[in-house]
């Protein structure tokens, strides 16, 4: 007899061995995280000369509530989490394109629950890197660290962060059921994260008539609330910004799996 234990037990042994797998796969390409790291570290120096010059050099100067310190900090943390998400959208395109998904489909672990498995596994790992690498220069240029709790608040708010991450990528990826192409759509969607979801800039600089527009679309939980968090928690509205990101994960989490329920009906009915 097969107890709702053993099922578990057997569910943990697949997402522990797609965990696994992953991970040994991004260990693999040495290459690719150095190029990376060297992106991170140029693109992280000329936003350190720019904000800067918008602060005069001195440290002690606020703007929109935060130091020079702080938003050199949030930008570490928004490009990590922004360098750490996988392209799922190429992945899942291809995979439709050369018939790879029969295969996937019939394996014993939802579709998109094995890519939600792999993308978070490889996202925390190259956020985890990517951090490192940005808190390097960080250092360097405007100081250690002093943030507190705000470290709690960071990792506690970047998992809600990555997996909204995943479920808008994945509403993308599944409409390659219908297009195949979904790559211009995919650009679209990273231009709204770096604008609106406050990667570029913060929300706090931004007019208070585009604020309010953020504040009804998920891409500032996916940025900008773990970053604004770890360099000010002590003013932000923690369990406020866990609601909204609760709220966001279950819309959708329904989005997905109706996209993605009608995009294999599609499948069966044109492929047999």
């Amino acid at each position: 007899m097969i107890t709702p234990f053993m099922n578990w037990s057997v569910k943990g042994l697949k997402v522990g061995a797609i965990w696994r797998i992953t991970l040994r796969q991004q260990l693999a390409y040495k290459t690719d995280f150095i190029v990376r790291a060297s992106f991170l570290l140029l693109i992280l120096f000329v936003f350190v000369q720019l904000w800067s010059a918008a602060y005069e050099g001195d440290a002690t100067k606020v703007i929109a509530g935060l130091t020079l310190k702080q938003i050199v900090w949030y930008l570490v943390f928004t490009e990590a989490l922004t360098m750490a998400a996988p392209h799922i959208c190429i992945r899942i395109e291809e995979e439709v394109k050369n018939g790879d998904i029969a295969v996937r489909l019939i394996r014993p672990l939802s579709y998109v629950g094995y890519h939600y498995v792999s993308y978070m596994s490889e996202a925390y790992f190259r956020f985890l890197v990517h951090l490192i690498v940005g808190s390097a220069i960080a250092w360097v240029f405007v100081g250690a660290p002093a943030f507190g709790y705000g470290w709690m608040g960071l990792f506690m708010l970047s998992l809600g962060a990555l997996t909204i991450g995943f479920l808008l990528n994945a509403t993308v990826a599944l409409c390659a059921f219908w297009v195949e192409e979904t790559r211009g759509m995919e650009f679209v969607l990273q231009k709204l994260q770096f604008t609106v979801g406050g990667m570029l800039l913060p929300l706090d600089f931004m007019p208070d008539w585009l604020q309010r527009i953020c504040a009804w679309l998920p891409f500032q939980a996916v940025l900008y609330f773990p970053a604004r968090t770890a360099v000010n928690y002590d003013q932000a509205p923690i369990l406020q910004q866990f609601l909204i990101q609760a709220v966001w994960l279950v819309l959708l989490s329904a989005a997905v799996m109706i996209i993605y329920r009608r995009g294999v009906a599609k499948l069966h009915v044109n492929g047999g």
